[in-house]
């Protein structure tokens, strides 16, 4: 899983795509990291609400970023989208299933992008090999959270804590097994 989030755990805004708070974060030491880890992923997932967004964003960008996010295999957990237009992207309808599959099939790097319902349907099945979070350093106050009641308590092992120039940290922790 890779989000950026808030202090105060949120992942967006009130509405739909406020992710302003990102900017908080932004600075060349995080735009470093993220290519590093696009250079890693064999396959994107992505619910149906962030896909429609990376989609209309990046489909049209340019750049070294643009291209990757392009080209590299992508899926779409939707149980309403019959087809999806952007290259090398296959619809699902069962996210949990397929992800438990790709994990069974190869040692890929498998990376779910935003997408907090999808998000929480692979934490309540245990598929989560690691949590990749930037923190924000700001507190919002209100918007949609990353982790919600309800899922299931995880005890996590820290891999990584990298603080950025701009004030925010990248922690990265993998789930321990009870």
């Amino acid at each position: 899983m890779w989000n950026v989030v808030t202090v105060d755990g949120y992942f967006e805004g009130e509405k739909a795509w406020d992710l302003d708070f990102h900017q908080y974060a932004w600075g060349k030491d995080l735009e470093d990291f993220i290519d590093a880890q696009l250079a890693t992923v064999d396959i994107l997932v992505y619910g149906e609400n962030t896909y429609k967004g990376m989609f209309d964003y990046w489909s049209k960008a340019e750049g070294k970023t643009a291209e990757k996010l392009n080209a590299v295999p992508k899926i779409v957990c939707s149980r309403t989208m019959e087809r999806a237009d952007w290259n090398n992207t296959t619809v699902v309808k069962d996210g949990v299933a397929e992800i438990s599959e790709l994990k069974k099939e190869g040692d890929g790097n498998i990376f779910v992008f935003g997408s907090a319902i999808l998000s929480e349907s692979l934490m309540q099945a245990g598929l989560f090999d690691e949590y990749r979070l930037c923190i924000s350093p700001v507190l919002l106050g209100k918007g949609r959270l990353l982790f919600n009641a309800g899922i299931p308590q995880q005890k996590l092992k820290l891999l990584e804590a990298r603080p950025l120039d701009s004030g925010g940290v990248i922690l990265m922790y993998a789930p321990i097994s009870n």
